[in-house]
């Protein structure tokens, strides 16, 4: 990996150091001004921000480079409204756009690429968006927006649209090339070149990243590993453009979830034996599982591989000026994932070993024994832990593949233009689950552990409670497949009443159809199937295959379909060339995601319809763009009927409770050039009150507030240009206190994380370390959605963020 590297900043350090050295050092400002910014998210057409009707946050690749995230949902932090879990390390993040509550993922939202989304649905079961995309130096700019027009140029997209825009060529022949380093041994090396095939017609780009670490938690092997691939090419003729693109994703990552905490009203510390910050189940001694399967043969999987997609992504994009002021502009994309996925997710809380052993079943226990004896997988060796766990080892294996088409045509007059689309978008999930739970020590480096009752001999019936450290072999299985089939209508207008005024009106028709099958399952053991636990003794000893899913030949065939109108509109009133006024209201919907489909149509004799969300959102805003201040400040209310919850439990189940929502609040973000450039200081941040409304008479939740929202969070990043080439900077992020929970019986409490960093700019190299949570906060992003009803103070599970980590950078732009 090293040599690879040096390799690539040694060819393009030649071509620098041959013409670019004496050209002027460049300012390494954090922002470009946002007066003249031209958007194009949420729109029919580029329009310059200030002329928008959208709550829109726009960042360039220098600002991306500045704030160096760790993950696409550490940038995503930066965009207010946007309430974002970073905890799970670089991939498997969860955002919750404007209070609206939901399992996790991006269920609410869309993540596009060049205006057409990563995958149609966000939200799958373990398959979050962020899972198939990576930020890279091939991304140009990002442009997020938060409510408003989503509704209208995407699907299942009330809470907003996050479009990353990546780069293409130019007639000049231009690059990046970057070398990155660690504390936790990263090593990353990121490379982007484009230019002209053919002066002023043919143009290329391409970029990509290689990467390995250990990760900030301490796995005992390499937690990220992996990369990704990407390229473009674009002609362009009198009347239009032709482009076509390739993507490659190939990369394995870490997932890390709930550790013991120990909380005490506000005040969060350690529990015996594990570290906050870097301590993780997710470890080297218990990523082997290799158990026998009651309908024969083995399963095999290794916690190493954790979360990892391979991706291919094919696409190609036409523009063409019809005359007459009409144009046709069609995006079409391919995408085909297989990923593998392998997690470590704890059932329940740790237990004093004698408890864990001995309480009775009656009283919620396993076992209820009256002798016991522990003793480490690795060695045989006889243990008595302080505390052990156990944990669910879940391994999700999918198949996805989506084609999306959108035709849309679009007529410019005098005073505005319309543009009329059809969106046309085939998507299809094939899933199996197999899941075990195992024993542990409750450790930061735990170990496997065997369990056995002492008051029986090796050979009697139930000796054992584990196989090898498995507590449950294979105790649910599921396959099942979900095909989605998307004809969507849309048209929307913009008219200029005045030059100073403006009115924009959208419309989209759903036409949606949803089917899929699961196989039905039944329960066995391996008491009769002529296996051994050790070489000697049958499976008649062990508890551990008691209950063991097997798959059946039987399968259920479900369909759904959708009719549903969304619609928006909005006025822009342009005080002057730097202030702007605006209002909207948008009503959109979020159809039914896919564990919904399955907890619905497996229940004989389900309580409550299966519904789409419905949304109504309203929205003001006040705009000022200067060359030196940026502010935006946009009030923002919002209503949801028949919000469902579907985590899924340790046990296998699935929550299934409906609710309806409201939700006011205020987002603002600004940045300001301060004493003639040397002080530069952006923010962000959100204010709201989401809470349960309008539920049935005598509901307990009502009014309480939405699960995992906070009511404020913020972040304020102030940075100092000491000299021309030299630059400082620190963040700060708050995120406020909110509640596990729909009865809000756990509070998470709020925290605040620091980073800091410094680069120097030398010619076209740029020197950069970044600090991120610098002071070693224990924040917690979640409890623990898969254990039920909370209990509150005391031993808890939660998912922190990541301890402190410093990363080193050298940068060639050339």
């Amino acid at each position: 990996m090293k040599k690879k590297s040096i390799f690539l900043i040694a060819a393009t350090a030649t071509l620098y150091f041959n013409n670019a050295y004496a050209q002027e050092t460049p300012k390494d400002s954090a922002k470009v001004s946002s007066i003249d910014q031209i958007v194009i998210t949420g729109n029919s057409g580029p329009k310059k921000k200030i002329e928008s009707s959208t709550a829109i946050s726009t960042f360039s690749a220098k600002e991306i480079q500045k704030q160096n995230p760790i993950s696409a949902a550490a940038l995503l932090q930066r965009v207010p409204g946007f309430a974002v879990e970073t905890s799970g390390g670089e991939v498997g993040n969860n955002l919750f756009a404007r209070g609206i509550p939901s399992a996790g993922a991006y269920e609410f939202v869309q993540v596009q690429e060049d205006g057409l989304p990563v995958f149609e649905d966000g939200a799958l079961q373990f398959a979050n968006a962020d899972n198939f995309f990576r930020v890279d130096n091939s991304v140009s700019r990002l442009e997020a927006l938060r409510g408003g027009s989503g509704s209208i140029f995407a699907t299942n997209s009330p809470g907003g649209l996050i479009n990353f825009i990546t780069r293409e060529g130019s007639n000049d022949f231009k690059g990046t090339a970057k070398v990155e380093t660690s504390t936790y041994g990263l090593m990353r090396t990121d490379l982007n070149v484009g230019g002209a095939l053919v002066q002023d017609k043919l143009f290329f780009n391409i970029g990509g990243f290689y990467r390995t670490d250990s990760g900030i938690r301490k796995t005992g092997f390499k937690a990220n590993d992996g990369g990704q691939i990407r390229m473009n090419l674009k002609y362009v003729f009198d009347k239009g453009y032709v482009k076509v693109y390739y993507k490659k994703l190939d990369d394995r990552n870490t997932f890390f979830l709930p550790i013991p905490l120990i909380q005490n009203g506000n005040d969060l510390k350690e529990f015996p034996g594990f570290d906050p910050n870097y301590g993780t189940y997710s470890y080297r001694a218990i990523s082997q599982l290799n158990i026998p399967q009651a309908g024969g043969g083995f399963f095999k999987r290794n916690l190493e591989d954790g979360i990892h997609p391979k991706v291919d992504v094919l696409g190609a994009e036409f523009k063409y000026d019809l005359g007459n002021n009409f144009s046709v502009l069609n995006k079409t994309r391919y995408t085909n994932i297989n990923m593998n996925y392998t997690g470590i997710f704890p059932a329940g809380l740790p237990e004093t070993a004698a408890d864990f052993a001995t309480k009775p079943v009656s009283e919620g226990g396993d076992y209820g024994m009256t002798n016991y004896q522990y003793s480490l997988v690795s060695n045989g060796a006889i243990v008595n832990p302080a505390f052990v766990q156990k944990l669910g080892f879940w391994a999700i294996d999918k198949q996805m593949n989506n084609f999306v088409n959108d035709l849309q045509f679009n007529y410019k007059f005098d005073k505005g233009n319309v543009t009329a689309g059809f969106y046309k978008s085939n998507w299809k999930s094939h899933q199996y689950w197999n899941w075990s739970n195992i024993l542990a020590t409750a450790t930061d480096r735990p170990e496997l552990l065997n369990l056995v009752d002492t008051s029986l001999t090796p050979l009697d019936n139930g000796y054992s409670k584990t196989y090898n450290g498995v507590t449950n072999m294979t105790f649910l299985q599921r396959d099942t497949q979900t095909q989605g089939s998307l004809n969507d209508l849309y048209v929307n207008l913009d008219y200029n009443i005045t030059d100073a005024l403006s009115v924009n009106g959208g419309l989209r028709y759903s036409h949606d159809y949803y089917k899929g099958n699961f196989a039905n399952t039944t329960t066995s053991n391996l008491n009769n199937s002529g296996l051994t636990t050790d070489g000697t003794h049958g499976f008649n000893t062990t508890t551990a295959d008691d209950n063991m899913s097997v798959l059946g030949n039987k399968y259920t065939y479900w369909n759904y379909n959708i009719d549903k109108v969304s619609f928006t509109v909005a006025a822009n009133y342009k005080i002057s060339k730097e202030n702007a006024v605006y209002a909207r209201f948008s009503n959109g919907f979020r159809s039914p995601n896919e564990e919904a489909y399955y907890n619905y149509f497996s229940n004989p004799a389900p309580d409550k319809p299966l519904k789409s969300v419905t949304t109504n959102q309203l929205e003001v805003g006040y705009k000022y763009y200067s060359r030196t201040f940026d502010i935006a400040v946009i009030p923002f209310y919002s209503t949801l009927k028949n919000l469902s919850f579907t985590d899924i439990f340790s046990n296998g189940t699935s929550e299934n409770i409906f609710a309806n929502t409201q939700n006011y609040g205020v987002e603002f973000e600004g940045y300001a050039r301060l004493f003639n450039n040397i002080l530069e200081v952006s923010f962000n941040g959100t204010v709201q009150s989401p809470k349960y409304k309008n539920l049935e008479a005598g509901s307990v939740l009502e009014g309480n507030v939405v699960r995992r929202m906070p009511k404020f969070f913020f972040n304020i990043s102030p940075a100092v240009n000491i000299t021309k080439a030299w630059r400082a900077y620190a963040s700060m992020n708050y995120y406020g206190k909110r509640f596990q929970d729909e009865k809000n019986v756990q509070t998470l409490p709020a925290f605040t994380e620091f980073g800091a960093g410094t680069s120097y700019q030398l010619g076209k190299i740029r020197f950069a370390v970044d600090g991120t949570n610098i002071f070693n906060t224990i924040g917690i992003t979640e409890g623990d959605p898969r254990a039920g009803s909370p209990t509150g103070d005391g031993t808890i599970m939660a998912r922190p963020i990541m301890g402190a980590a410093v990363r080193a950078s050298i940068t060639l732009d050339f």
